[in-house]
């Protein structure tokens, strides 16, 4: 809903319907760019867990530094690219699918997780420790599920707020990325941190499809690009500042907000390349970005396992290959285990029951078809 005698700029209109058909709206480039973040974000768990637990540092800890300016932005901008597909929906439905959800996963993958944890989080306190756990996980996003509960969170203050002029939505979520919050919530925190790059992908989705395309047109002209930006963004991630909250000149206000969004369009940028190229790799990242989800929720259990056997049995030594050993093992094991379960009766597992829907969910176009005929 827009003010009255308002017209959005055309530069800051967030794009209710992007390109094309149904099939269009879900553009290889995108489940790549999701597949580059979601191994991202394993390797950054996998790689400083197995760090810390093997007492020093190998190779993927550099490609870890690199990548934490842009790492957590490209994917919210990414998950913000097709909100404005549903915001202006009834509550119902829109609840559906942003609000009930990301809830039901992360509720349920809050029991699991914790459960799998019982003995750390009780610690001899008995079940009611369990269940104030439980409770404070409401309120307090618990573990890796954070980025699950703040979709959920994004999507619902989006809505209220599309009424305002985009350059103040923007504008305001800009300026709560740049406010120092050391010492607040984990919720506060990374609420203020990350949802700059949700709004932005929502406004300018349109504009993200379109820089997407001219890539692709102008490969060797954005390969250029991608070299300068690799450069600088690798001289703000490594060099320090000497100060305790800003730790690296990556980490300084502003400066993180424009190396994010930079290292945001190059995910995108590099997304594209690799879906004009093809090949093995890109199927992978595909793969992977298409059931980003199924590997967020479960890959806490692998890569736990996978480390602790590792240095229990000092079957790898070098940190670095013992870290990549994780990661691969973290990203594969969830998607083996989605294929297993995918017609079995813990498909629940990864997929909302029919009973946590409050609108029916809609067939895809070809099942229609089919039943059709």
């Amino acid at each position: 809903m827009l003010v009255p005698g308002y017209r959005r700029s055309a530069a800051l209109a967030p794009a209710t319907q992007l390109p094309g058909s149904e099939e269009a709206l879900r553009l290889a480039w995108v489940d790549v760019a999701k597949g580059l973040c979601i191994v991202l974000v394993v390797m950054m768990h996998s790689t400083l867990g197995t760090g810390n637990e093997m007492g020093g540092e190998g190779f993927l800890h550099t490609v870890v530094a690199f990548a934490k300016p842009f790492r957590i932005p490209d994917f919210f901008l990414l998950s913000g690219l097709f909100v404005g597909r549903v915001i202006d929906r009834d509550w119902r439905l829109f609840a559906d699918r942003r609000v009930v959800h990301f809830a039901y996963f992360y509720l349920l993958w809050v029991l699991i997780q914790s459960a799998v944890k019982y003995g750390q989080i009780v610690d001899g306190a008995g079940p009611g420790a369990f269940l104030a756990h439980l409770a404070h996980a409401l309120v307090e996003p618990y573990s890796t599920l954070w980025f699950i509960y703040l979709l959920a969170v994004f999507s619902v203050l989006t809505k209220l707020l599309r009424g305002l002029h985009p350059a103040l939505l923007l504008g305001g979520a800009a300026l709560l990325q740049s406010i120092p919050l050391e010492g607040y919530s984990d919720l506060v925190t990374e609420f203020c941190s990350r949802y700059v790059w949700f709004v932005a992908g929502y406004l300018f989705a349109d504009r993200i499809f379109r820089f997407a395309g001219l890539v692709q047109r102008h490969p060797l002209a954005a390969l250029g690009g991608l070299a300068a930006w690799a450069v600088v963004n690798g001289v703000f991630a490594f060099t320090a500042t000497r100060h305790e909250t800003f730790p690296t000149l990556a980490s300084l206000p502003v400066v993180s907000l424009a190396l994010g969004g930079a290292g945001a369009l190059a995910i995108v940028a590099t997304g594209a390349l690799l879906t004009l190229a093809g090949g093995p790799v890109t199927a992978a990242l595909r793969a992977c970005g298409e059931r980003s989800i199924v590997i967020y929720l479960a890959f806490f259990l692998p890569m736990a396992a996978t480390r602790t056997l590792i240095v229990k049995t000092g079957a790898i030594t070098d940190i670095g290959l013992a870290s990549l050993v994780v990661t691969i093992v973290a990203v594969l094991v969830p998607l083996a285990i989605e294929r297993v379960v995918r017609h079995t009766p813990f498909v629940f597992l990864f997929r909302r029951p029919a009973a946590f829907h409050i609108v029916a969910e809609t067939p895809p176009r070809s099942a229609r078809t089919a039943a059709a005929r």
